[in-house]
């Protein structure tokens, strides 16, 4: 596998993993209706960065265009999960700033 990406693929996993820890957790938020938005964009998000990755370990022709899709999905998490106090949505939304700047990063 490529070096240059290993800084990415690292974010990339960090990203996934906090969207699913605050997907699962805001599931059990008592305002579900809330959280919905940020529900949906964690899934949205998890799903990208594991395509991510895996268009990078696969060294597809499309790496380029995905990272950048990526990035758009990640940014757009981290801005619903900011909006939330919890815990889990701060935690989210740190790991999907990080994730989309390297993933711009790594595009440009």
């Amino acid at each position: 596998m490529n070096t240059k990406y290993e800084e990415c693929l690292k974010a990339l996993l960090e990203c996934l993993e906090a969207c699913n820890v605050c997907f699962d957790a805001c599931l059990k938020e008592e305002d579900m209706e809330m959280m919905a938005d940020s529900i949906r964009l964690d899934r949205e998000c998890a799903d990208i960065c594991a395509f991510t990755a895996q268009a990078i370990t696969r060294n597809s022709t499309f790496t380029k265009q995905i990272l950048e899709l990526c990035a758009e999905v990640c940014e757009r998490c981290a801005g619903e999960c900011e909006k939330h106090n919890h815990d889990h949505c701060q935690s989210c939304a740190e790991a999907c700033r990080k994730c989309a700047g390297v993933c711009r990063k790594m595009a440009a």
